[in-house]
């Protein structure tokens, strides 16, 4: 009998469908007809193919709304948010509280769109984990691989070489605190806080800097009250600069200023990996985005509001590309030595999870590239290829952020070429195209109108950017010390 019961179940692994065999080693999802009708219902669907080595190793499906949250505040949240008074100084009080209010608005929306129809396909069975199979699903093979994939990789690994330089910036800011007569030049700092990148950018997955973003949003809020404190003091204090809320420029001059503060504040709520931060969600994933998004908003709401409008208040039209940069008149500061090199502290270790988040489309693409997904993600196999493609690309976005000190007008150039089009533009047409409303509707004509002033908005501010950056270049040489 016991020979028997060998025998059968010997024929039985050996008669087994491959697919069974794969997904017991778990290199394929479940298929949706795997779930019983409720899981169903719920959208705990799994993808219909074979994941490769990027989706099944980087963008792991174990999170909940709180962790989608922290992913999403790390995005968003950044740094750059310091430039919004230099923004402001572009647009004046009317139209830069304005364009806050608006961008902010339009991204919730666009974010939420994205959600849903990231969930509908997910409930058809086809759960789609990045960008590209979005767009490769809606619009067509060719968009996902020749336009969406190539745009998103190249805004995202732009964000971290500029993350990179900011890093290097509040170094070098920290280092003339304590010695204002220093020699070290910026680029030392920017590969100083590359070596750093170096060893947290071998987080496993996605999932992994959960923590790190929970952190993040502490720093995020600490700097945010230190920033608007120090600037509401400074501009309460006897040696507070002298207020001018003019708009600076005439003619060309003011518009492209115009257009270059629009592109900035697309850029402060710019994302562009919203898929691959919902593919961090654990199924079933229906409602988990918007709890995230509004966790994350709540943040935005504090913070961009309140250094916007507080460094505007204390500094004017003078208000630098960094609102810190105001902090420090002839290498004095205006405020206390500590309170600065603390609020410098909080911006440069939050940058660093920022940098974390955004490496991880281009991990997604090493990973499938070099390693083998039938292996284990910690076999040496995998390990070896990872841990020298992924040194590789930091050392590269190390070495051109170096190079191309110029943070303020590169942030500019991905807000209007690749921040708008992913978070303004898109969102609107994969809507409309998977669920076809009415074209006498108002959702229909409401994205559409927003998908072509943001269509607009994204070719002048490309050309506004572009040509900011040829004028600074007449200035700027390759490793410059600013």
């Amino acid at each position: 009998l016991v020979l028997d019961i060998g025998i059968s179940v010997s024929l039985l692994a050996h008669n087994q469908n491959p697919r069974e065999r794969k997904r017991e080693m778990g290199t394929i999802a479940p298929n949706s007809g795997d779930l019983s009708p409720t899981d169903k219902e719920n959208g705990a669907v799994g993808h219909p193919k074979e994941l490769d080595a990027g989706a099944l190793f980087v963008l792991k499906s174990r999170g909940s709304w709180l962790h989608c949250g922290y992913h999403l505040t790390t995005a968003i949240v950044a740094p750059a948010l310091l430039s919004l008074p230099f923004a402001l100084g572009l647009l004046g009080w009317v139209g830069g509280v304005l364009s806050l209010t608006l961008a902010g608005l339009v991204t919730f929306y666009s974010y939420n769109l994205l959600s849903f129809v990231l969930e509908h396909h997910a409930q058809l069975g086809k759960r789609q984990l990045r960008f590209r199979d979005m767009a490769h699903d809606i619009l067509g093979p060719g968009w996902g691989r020749y336009f969406v994939g190539p745009l998103q990789l190249g805004i995202c690994y732009g964000a971290v070489i500029a993350c990179t330089l900011l890093g290097g910036q509040s170094l070098k800011f920290i280092y003339l605190l304590s010695s204002p007569n220093g020699t070290m030049q910026l680029y030392h700092f920017v590969i100083i806080f590359g070596a750093l990148m170096l060893v947290l950018a071998q987080m496993p997955s996605f999932h992994s800097l959960r923590h790190i973003n929970l952190v993040s949003i502490i720093l995020i809020l600490a700097y945010c009250a230190c920033t608007t404190a120090g600037a509401i003091s400074i501009g309460n204090s006897k040696n507070a600069p002298r207020k001018d809320y003019s708009i600076t420029g005439v003619g060309v001059n003011r518009i492209f200023g115009a257009i270059n503060a629009i592109s900035i504040i697309a850029t402060t709520y710019g994302n562009g990996i919203i898929p691959e931060i919902q593919a961090t969600l654990a199924p079933p994933v229906t409602g988990k985005m918007f709890k995230g998004l509004l966790l994350c908003y709540a943040i935005v709401i504090s913070t961009y509001f309140s250094v916007g409008i507080s460094g505007y208040w204390a500094f004017g039209n003078q208000a630098q590309g960094s609102v810190l940069q105001n902090f420090m008149v002839d290498a004095k500061p205006l405020v206390p030595k500590w309170f600065l090199l603390m609020t410098n502290v909080f911006t440069l270790l939050q940058v660093s999870a920022v940098n974390l988040v955004y490496l991880q489309p281009t991990n997604i693409v090493l990973e499938n590239k070099f390693a083998n997904p039938k292996m284990d993600q910690f076999s040496i196999r995998n390990v070896v290829p990872r841990l020298i493609s992924r040194s590789l690309s930091v050392i590269i976005a190390t070495t051109f952020a170096a190079m191309l000190p110029f943070f303020r007008d590169i942030m500019a150039l991905f807000g209007a070429f690749g921040c708008i089009p992913l978070d303004f533009i898109l969102p609107m047409v994969f809507y409309n195209v998977t669920f076809k409303p009415s074209r006498k509707s108002l959702m229909f004509w409401g994205n559409t109108s927003i998908a072509i002033v943001s269509t607009v908005l994204a070719l002048v501010g490309a050309v506004a950017s572009v040509r900011q950056i040829i004028l600074d270049a007449k200035t700027y040489h390759l490793f410059a010390n600013l």
